[in-house]
């Protein structure tokens, strides 16, 4: 029987097998896929934390174009994962990358701001990233970036449902496979769709509980005024605290 973490491991091979050759209408002109091109830097996040059960899974939407765009972890802040998860793998580039947004891996020097707040709100919990991931870890929904003619991020709840919907069923048989490896009793979405995305793939599954928890992203005027303390009291008055 593979271990917890070589079957997350088969699991997103899967996923970006079963995302390859779709295509998408204008707005939409480019479509990065980082399971493919920074495979190496996403298998070995897989590979050092995936191990074990875990009490929750926190669950992102899709990629940001400096954060797991570039390092091919989610919320994939450089610093974050260079530094504090100690991953630095060779990441290549998307085919026909759009000119105002080239992926630069590690080289990268633009910060994520959602995944520096979220990585950094875990380093304050929990200090080190082995003991954040004994208990806990972090997916996305969907793994693919949508990017406009101008370069503008699209997010997938943006996209038309006719096009999403072979995405959909791709991200949603992924999801059920790492909620069934890593058999947790916490599902976390990271803003309201992913939290949706839980209730349609877990709604009702015996043993555990989701809940939702404030997008880090600048964008919201919320989470500009202290995400960390909001989070850490949405812990706890869930009780996972």
């Amino acid at each position: 029987m593979p271990s917890p973490a070589d079957a997350l491991i088969a699991a997103a091979d899967a996923l970006r097998n079963d995302l390859r050759g779709l295509t998408f209408s204008p707005p939409v002109t480019h479509v990065y896929n980082p399971l493919d091109y920074a495979w190496a830097s996403h298998s070995a996040y897989l590979r050092k934390f995936g191990s074990g059960l875990k009490k929750g899974v926190f669950l992102g939407m899709n990629p940001g174009p400096y954060g797991m765009a570039q390092t091919g972890v989610p919320f994939g802040e450089v610093a974050a994962v260079k530094d504090w998860m100690g991953i630095q793998e060779p990441v290549g580039s998307p085919p026909g990358a759009h000119p105002k947004r080239p992926i630069e891996g590690f080289s990268c020097t633009r910060s994520e701001v959602s995944g520096r707040r979220l990585w950094g709100w875990a380093a304050e919990q929990f200090g080190t990233a082995g003991q954040f991931f004994t208990e806990f870890f972090v997916v996305n929904y969907c793994p693919l970036i949508f990017l406009e003619d101008t370069g503008r991020n699209r997010t997938p709840d943006k996209v038309p449902a006719s096009e999403m919907a072979p995405v959909r069923a791709a991200c949603d048989t992924h999801l059920k496979k790492v909620i069934e490896i890593l058999q947790p009793a916490w599902l976390i979405g990271v803003g309201g769709f992913a939290e949706t995305q839980l209730k349609n793939v877990a709604g009702g599954r015996p043993g555990t509980r989701i809940i939702r928890i404030l997008h880090p992203s600048p964008a919201s005027p919320a989470a500009n005024r202290d995400w960390s303390g909001a989070v850490t009291k949405t812990f706890q008055d869930a009780g996972l605290f």
